[in-house]
């Protein structure tokens, strides 16, 4: 039984999205000749400090190779935004796509078993885990076969031949480092409530450990946490629960549908003007509530350019041109103060695009 007040709430998210656009026009693919991204070396070691590089896409595929893709989820429109970007570049290129998602990050043997299906009949697999781990020894199974590039989730890199994705504990540092600035060590102390996401998925424990790493030097003090799947109703019911607990908290910081949600289960609750809310990723939903005032702040990382960085590279994997093995775009901090000159195509897929699981 979902209570009234999420059901509310819910109701309200869906208005919103129906609503989404007026930000968006329609626009045709990207049309660059390079991409600045930032480039690892050696790959898959955010350790090290990334080089500034120039990417320069494949304009046509030798041949019009068959590329599956494996989503966590298409629950929100973050993981649309990546769908995107995939699906311009695969019709750019000339390139076959199918495309399937798990339903969410609990579900790791659906996607094992998406991923062995939909790879027998393709020339490279692209993969959006939903564990860091979980899928490894499938992935080495594939990798025998064809190219296998991990996707913006962080995943073990064992039989990985690329990967398109930034720094998770970047993105959880910066959005950290942001709300730090607001609230210096020696000013008076505010209370967080911190939504991370699901335990065990690919990027979790980075965010994690990026975001309480920078609140270290500041004021700010976690005082709740609530750990549970991206799903809009889930996050609603974590809110429920964390306000019931900490009616005096002064800050929600997570996902990007934690802070949707957040935003209508406030307003439903009649404190909007009493709890702030920051995201530690960047959607549709908080596009629209930064511009509203509603959101404070979140960063960007490009999810459909990271899309297209996915194709291009199983196109230079399966021909051999695979220069880069890790890229991704840089990461930038949305705020009121920069979000009327965002880059929209970069961040965000228009408001006319629909998921779409086939490119022929």
């Amino acid at each position: 039984m979902i209570s009234r007040t999420r059901h509310q709430c819910l109701n309200l998210l869906t208005a919103a999205c129906l609503a989404l656009g007026s930000g968006h026009s329609a626009v045709a693919a990207e049309a660059v000749t390079s991409w600045k991204l930032n480039a690892w070396e050696p790959p898959f070691d955010y350790s090290r400090r990334p080089t500034v590089i120039d990417y320069q896409p494949v304009a046509k595929a030798a041949k019009p190779w068959r590329i599956c893709a494996s989503y966590p989820h298409l629950k929100d429109s973050y993981w649309v935004s990546v769908n995107y970007g995939m699906v311009e570049q695969a019709r750019s290129a000339g390139v076959k796509l199918t495309v399937v998602e798990a339903g969410g990050y609990p579900n790791l043997e659906r996607q094992i078993e998406q991923i062995r299906t939909c790879s027998a009949n393709a020339d490279a697999l692209i993969v959006g885990t939903v564990s860091y781990e979980g899928l490894t020894p499938t992935i080495r199974e594939i990798a025998k076969r064809m190219p296998v590039i991990a996707a913006v989730n962080d995943i073990d890199d064992a039989g990985i031949a690329a990967k398109s994705g930034v720094s998770w504990e970047e993105m959880g540092q910066s959005i950290g480092a942001y709300l730090a600035r607001l609230h210096p060590t020696g000013s008076m102390p505010v209370s967080v409530a911190w939504f991370p996401g699901p335990k065990g998925a690919g990027w979790v424990k980075f965010v994690e450990a990026g975001f309480r790493g920078a609140l270290e030097h500041s004021s700010a003090n976690i005082a709740a946490v609530k750990w549970g799947d991206t799903g809009v109703e889930i996050q609603l019911l974590l809110i429920e629960e964390l306000l019931e607990a900490n009616p005096d908290i002064d800050y929600i910081v997570g996902s990007a549908p934690t802070a949707d949600a957040a935003v209508s289960i406030l307003r439903a609750q009649g404190r909007a003007n009493h709890v702030q809310i920051l995201a530690d990723y960047f959607t549709h939903g908080t596009f629209r509530e930064i511009n509203r005032g509603k959101v404070v702040a979140a960063p960007t990382d490009s999810p459909p350019l990271q899309g297209r960085i996915a194709i291009d590279q199983a196109i230079r994997a399966i021909e051999g041109t695979l220069r880069y093995r890790h890229v991704g775009p840089p990461v930038e901090v949305i705020d009121r103060t920069n979000v009327q000159s965002l880059d929209l195509e970069r961040s965000l897929a228009p408001a006319w695009f629909k998921p779409t699981f086939e490119v022929q």
